[in-house]
């Protein structure tokens, strides 16, 4: 059996990607430098692509134009290859309910520490955002063609936005996702577990666009209650974090100094 016939057997059998090491197990009696040589030639045909080192997905025929796979098809593979908990989350996570038009140049996959680089295929960029920890009761499991892949729940996509909004353009679109994810964000689920793994500084941003802006005093207000039972100190913070706070007016319910005015894209 050559290489070829291998992978498309792997393709036949739902498989979509393959380590390195795989092909070295499958092909035993071929030399390290062998199997690099027909692993190239395949990569230049476009039947493969490393996404990776040591990991490469198979391009089945409906996305030969594209030249790889979209990511929601293999980033679970490729977490579970490099062996770190992960989850799908901001504008990626917000498309699975419905709330931002998915971004097809840019993904985004939080993981631990040590940092992972971005990387960039074809067109492409995934970004790896590092946590100190992923918080497991906050995830939730999506169906794909290829399996399953690990997104963030609604309220913890909401806290992310705010959290990291530089990353997907600045606080008046993470303001206008939260607008449309406002819907899906569950109040039971604004509890002692979440309040435990987001900061305070965003739990107040979040309290604030709710009630002010997004124009959701339920959400807010519950929110607001939890907080109080968890004995959460605000402190006063600015709703812009790199604008200064002299002479802007707080609001004294969540602590935060409105130093910019939100603008939302309906």
């Amino acid at each position: 059996m050559s290489l070829a016939e291998w992978i498309n057997q792997c393709l036949s059998r739902g498989k979509s990607a393959f380590s390195s090491k795989e092909v070295r197990k499958a092909f035993p009696a071929d030399s390290e430098a062998a199997l690099t040589l027909k692993l190239t030639r395949l990569t230049r045909k476009g039947k493969i692509l490393s996404v990776h080192q040591g990991y490469y997905i198979i391009i089945s025929p409906q996305y030969a134009a594209k030249g790889i796979l979209p990511p929601v098809l293999f980033i679970d593979g490729l977490m579970r290859f490099l062996e770190r908990p992960y989850y799908v989350g901001l504008l990626n996570a917000a498309a699975f309910y419905g709330a931002a038009h998915q971004q097809p140049q840019e993904y985004y996959v939080f993981t631990n520490e040590p940092a992972l680089r971005a990387a960039r295929k074809k067109n492409i960029k995934i970004n790896y955002v590092s946590k100190k920890k992923i918080p497991a009761q906050l995830l939730e499991k999506r169906k794909t063609e290829t399996g399953y892949l690990t997104v963030s729940s609604p309220e913890l996509t909401a806290a992310d936005l705010l959290q990291f909004d530089k990353r997907i353009g600045g606080l008046n679109r993470a303001a206008t996702v939260l607008y449309e994810l406002a819907e899906a964000i569950r109040p039971e689920k604004l509890n002692e577990d979440f309040l435990r793994q987001i900061p305070v500084a965003t739990i107040q941003r979040l309290g604030y666009l709710l009630e002010k802006v997004v124009q959701q005093p339920e959400l807010a207000g519950h929110l607001l209650e939890q907080s109080r039972k968890a004995t959460m100190r605000f402190f006063r913070i600015p709703l812009r974090s790199s604008y200064p706070t002299k002479g802007f007016s707080t609001d004294e319910k969540w602590k935060v100094v409105i130093n910019t005015q939100i603008e939302i894209d309906q």
